[in-house]
C-alpha cells in the first residue's frame, strides 16, 4: 500500500467509484475487502489511521462469545463461532487457539461451567478448536501458577482464538489493495454529495495531510465508521435521532510474570456481571474489560479511576502475587458502537449484534457487531449495496479467502507475525546490517519493521507505528515514549523529511502517549484474597 499511489487514483473529478466506504477499522476494512474481492471498484477512505479506533484495542480474541451465551443470544453466538474459524483459517499467520482456564472455587462451577461449554463446543461443529475438559486443584495451579490455592478445587480448560487486532486490519487492508481496492488513511470526509433527487452520490474529503479538498463521486457510499456512525449520519440528515449508544472498555497491560505460562484466565463473574479476560500477548498480560457508558465520542478516549481500579481489584481477587498500581506499563480505552436500544438497558445488556440500515438517500449505515465477525458484517452491507446501487450481482467470496501474507507458521519467531511478508522485511536487513539492529532490548521488533512500515503500510507518522504497527505503546507507554525519537530518524529518512518534522512528531506523540500511562493513585479499598463470585453464566 502506498499513499501517494492511492491519491493519484482520486485525482480525476469525473470518476465514478462503485462503491465509496467511511471508516477504516475492522467493519470498513472488511467491507471495502469484499466490495474489491467481488470485482467493484473500490474505495475507502479514514479520517485518521486504520484501526486507530476501537478495532485497535479490543480484548484481542476471536471467540463465539461466551457471555453472549449465557444471554441466550444463540444466533450470534453461532454466528460468530462460524466466523471464528474462518479467521484461523484464513489467517493462520495473525489468528492462533487460545486455551483458557476459568478456577472454580465452588464445588459445583466446574460442572456448571463445564455443561455451559460443551454446548460452546458442540456449536462451533467441524469448526470447534478443541475439546472442553476439566481439570482437578493441581493441574489448574501446573497451568496458572499464581491462582490463590485456597479453596481452589479445579477448573474447566476451553479453547478459543486470539490475534493482534491492528495487525489483523492491516492484513485485510492489504489484500483488499491486492484485489483492486484503493484505501487512503488520514482523509476526512467532511460532507456528503447528493443529486437532485437528494440521493447521495458521493462525498467531499479534505486530506488531512496537505489541506486539500477532494469530491470524489460514487454510486454507493457506506458509513462504516462505528462509534463516529452518527456523525456521518448528520450529514445526511441533521434531523436524524443517534443510531448508537456508546460503551467504553479499559485494557491494562502487566508484566507476563502476573500469570506466567500459556493459558489465559477467564473470570466468569465480576461485580459488574460482565466476564474478566487475562490474556497473554506479546510476551505481556493483557487484562479487561470494562463497560462503563460515555456520552462523547473521542477517538483517544481516557481510561477512568474508576475502571482502572475495578480490572486490578478483581484480577487481585483471583492472584496470590497481586499486581499494584505501579504494575501497570499501558492502559488503554476504547469505544464500543452498540445499537441504540428502544427501550433503556445497561450497557452490558445491548445486544452486540450489527444494524444494518438504509436511508431514504441511499446512505448505508453498517454498525454494531464485534470483531469476530467482521467478514459476514461486510458480507450483508455489500448485499444491500449492491441492491441500492443497482450494482451488477457478485456472489461474496471472502469464506475462504487467504488474506495477505497468509503463511502457515509455528509462531516461535515474532516476524511470524507479518506471515509470507517476513522474507521481504528480512530482506531489508541482508542489503541495509544496521536495519537488523534491535529499537529497545526489552522487545524483539526490529529498524526494518519502521522502515517496511513506511514502504508497505502506509505508516506516516510515529503514532503509526508505535501504537498499530508495532503495538509498543499499547504494551509499554514509557519504552513506547524512549523509542519516539529513534522511530522519528528512521521515518525521516525514509519519507525525506527534516529536523522540524521529527519535533514536531514527537511532541505530537508525547502528548498522545501520556493517556496511555496510568495516573498516579493508590487503590484505597482494601484487598481481600477470597474471590468475589456472582454467577453470570
Amino acid at each position: 500500500m502506498n499513499r501517494t499511489i492511492a491519491l493519484n487514483k482520486i485525482q480525476d473529478p469525473t470518476q465514478v467509484w462503485d462503491i465509496i466506504i467511511i471508516g477504516g477499522g475492522a467493519t470498513g476494512l472488511g467491507t471495502a475487502l469484499d466490495a474489491a474481492a467481488r470485482g467493484f471498484k473500490t474505495l475507502l477512505l479514514e479520517k485518521a489511521d486504520f484501526a486507530n479506533g476501537t478495532s485497535s484495542r479490543s480484548t484481542k480474541l476471536a471467540h463465539g462469545g461466551v457471555r453472549y451465551l449465557a444471554q441466550g443470544n444463540l444466533s450470534l453466538v453461532n454466528e460468530a463461532l462460524y466466523e471464528r474459524g474462518l479467521m484461523l483459517q484464513n489467517a493462520p499467520h495473525l489468528v492462533s487457539m487460545l486455551p483458557f482456564l476459568i478456577p472454580s472455587y465452588r464445588w459445583w462451577e466446574k460442572y456448571y461451567y463445564g455443561v455451559g461449554l460443551k454446548i460452546y463446543d458442540w456449536m462451533a461443529r467441524r469448526l470447534r478448536l478443541n475439546k472442553t475438559t476439566m481439570v482437578a486443584k493441581k493441574a489448574a495451579l501446573k497451568l496458572l501458577p499464581n491462582l490463590i490455592p485456597k479453596n481452589l478445587n479445579g477448573g474447566i480448560v476451553y479453547y478459543d482464538g486470539q490475534f493482534d487486532d491492528t495487525r489483523l486490519a492491516l492484513s485485510i487492508a492489504q489484500t483488499c489493495n491486492d484485489k483492486g481496492g484503493n484505501l487512503i488513511n488520514y482523509m476526512q470526509v467532511t460532507n456528503l454529495l447528493k443529486n437532485f433527487k437528494e440521493e447521495v452520490c458521493g462525498v467531499t474529503a479534505r486530506d488531512i495531510e496537505n489541506n486539500r479538498e477532494y469530491k470524489i463521486k460514487g454510486k454507493v457510499v457506506v458509513n462504516a465508521t462505528g462509534a463516529f456512525v452518527d456523525d456521518i449520519l448528520k450529514l445526511n440528515s441533521r434531523n436524524k435521532a443517534p443510531l448508537v449508544k456508546l460503551s467504553q472498555g479499559v485494557h491494562l497491560v502487566l508484566d507476563k510474570k502476573f500469570l506466567p505460562g500459556n493459558h489465559a484466565l477467564m473470570i466468569p463473574a465480576t461485580a459488574d456481571g460482565r466476564v474478566l479476560f487475562a490474556v497473554p500477548w506479546h510476551n505481556h498480560l493483557l487484562v479487561g474489560t470494562t463497560d462503563t457508558p460515555v456520552e462523547e465520542a473521542l477517538l483517544e478516549p481516557k481510561a477512568l479511576k474508576s475502571e482502572i481500579d475495578f480490572i486490578l481489584e478483581t484480577l487481585r481477587d483471583y492472584l496470590a502475587s497481586k499486581p499494584e498500581h505501579k504494575d501497570i506499563l499501558s492502559v488503554f480505552a476504547g469505544l464500543r458502537p452498540l445499537v441504540q436500544p428502544s427501550s433503556e438497558k445497561g450497557t452490558k445488556e445491548i445486544s452486540r449484534d450489527h444494524k444494518l440500515s438504509v436511508s431514504d438517500s441511499g446512505l448505508i449505515t453498517i454498525t454494531g457487531g464485534k470483531w469476530t465477525t467482521y467478514r459476514k458484517m461486510a458480507e450483508d452491507t455489500i448485499d444491500a449495496a449492491i441492491k441500492t446501487g443497482k450494482l451488477p450481482q457478485a456472489e461474496c467470496n471472502t469464506s475462504n479467502l487467504k488474506l495477505h501474507g497468509y503463511a502457515t507458521v509455528n509462531g516461535q519467531d515474532y516476524l511470524d507475525i507479518y506471515g509470507s511478508d517476513k522474507k521481504h522485511i528480512l530482506e531489508l536487513t541482508s542489503t541495509h546490517p544496521d536495519l537488523g539492529e534491535r529499537l529497545h532490548p526489552d522487545f524483539p521488533n526490529i529498524k526494518a519493521e519502521v522502515v517496511w512500515a513506511v514502504r508497505n503500510e502506509m505508516a506516516i507518522n510515529i503514532a503509526d507505528i508505535l501504537a498499530r504497527r508495532l503495538r509498543i505503546l499499547f504494551l509499554n507507554a514509557k519504552i513506547a515514549i524512549a523509542l519516539a525519537p529513534e522511530v522519528g530518524k528512521i521515518m525521516a529518512e525514509e519519507m525525506n523529511k527534516d529536523q522540524t518534522w521529527i519535533e514536531e512528531q514527537l511532541k505530537e506523540f508525547n502528548q498522545l502517549a501520556k493517556r496511555y500511562l496510568p495516573s498516579p493513585y493508590s487503590i484505597k479499598k482494601p484487598i481481600n484474597n477470597k474471590p468475589k463470585i456472582k454467577s453470570n453464566i
